[in-house]
């Protein structure tokens, strides 16, 4: 009898698990109405990407790297 207890408890607690596992996953998701304020300007990884482009080739040009972002050459600025 005593076995069939903690058998019962130990399927209680992995369901209880399991149940918490994948509830969480249930509120994930964009809304329709959310749309338009991750659609803006200021909610991309990188807002203003060729801004940040040039910035990348002017850091790394005068930083006399070589290579790094895609962009070979050294520190003269003429790449």
């Amino acid at each position: 009898m005593n076995n069939r207890i903690k058998l019962h408890k130990i399927r209680f607690c992995f369901l209880l698990s399991a149940l918490a596992l994948f509830s969480g996953c249930a509120g994930m998701g964009v809304k329709p109405w959310e749309h338009d304020l991750l659609a803006q300007e200021a909610m991309q990884l990188d807002p203003k990407p060729v801004q940040s482009s040039y910035d990348d080739h002017i850091y790394f040009s005068k930083e006399a790297s070589s290579g790094g972002r895609s962009y070979g050459g050294g520190g003269c600025g003429c790449n």
